[in-house]
């Protein structure tokens, strides 16, 4: 279902690059809403409601954390996987750097920077995801072999 009035976004255009297959999701934002928020919204599930979160670990280097909206990253564990001493949060001017997406637009794809990209894996055995689609407001309804086959993300199990 794509809507004419859905954004043209770098994420839209990375999707269409790869002839993926999604459908648009405008709702209206509210801030610090979050996943509750996006899910109430559209009416679905919020741990199919998937959040980008951008981290960094000691060295500063930045990263993608993609989450169930209705669930937290363990940075300890996550931290642990990848040998390092510690993953923190980006602040949201960080974030917004890294990605060049604004906080609460997130999407993980066509993002400013390359990044790696580690994706809860328990987020592939949902038929169907919502991700950012760039924009406040806009998320896209995708499957989570398509986020796989274009972000080639490292699978973990980080839930807190």
């Amino acid at each position: 279902m794509k809507d004419s009035k859905a954004p043209v976004t770098a994420a839209i255009r990375v999707l269409r690059q790869h002839q993926a297959e999604w459908s648009d999701h405008l709702y209206d934002y509210e801030e610090k809403g979050g996943t509750a928020v996006s899910s109430r919204e559209l009416g679905v599930d919020e741990h199919a409601v998937i959040k980008t979160l951008i981290m960094e670990d000691d060295a500063k280097r930045p990263l993608i954390v993609l989450m169930h909206g209705d669930r937290e990253v363990s940075t300890k564990n996550l931290a642990r996987h990848l040998g390092v001493k510690g993953i923190t949060p980006c602040t949201p001017e960080v974030a917004n750097r890294h990605s060049g997406y604004m906080v609460g637009g997130t999407s993980p794809f066509g993002t400013k920077r390359a990044m790696p990209v580690y994706l809860q894996q328990s987020i592939c055995a949902l038929p169907q995801i919502y991700l950012n689609g760039g924009k406040r407001g806009y998320l896209i309804g995708i499957s989570p072999q398509a986020v796989v086959a274009i972000l080639k993300p490292e699978l973990v199990d980080v839930m807190a």
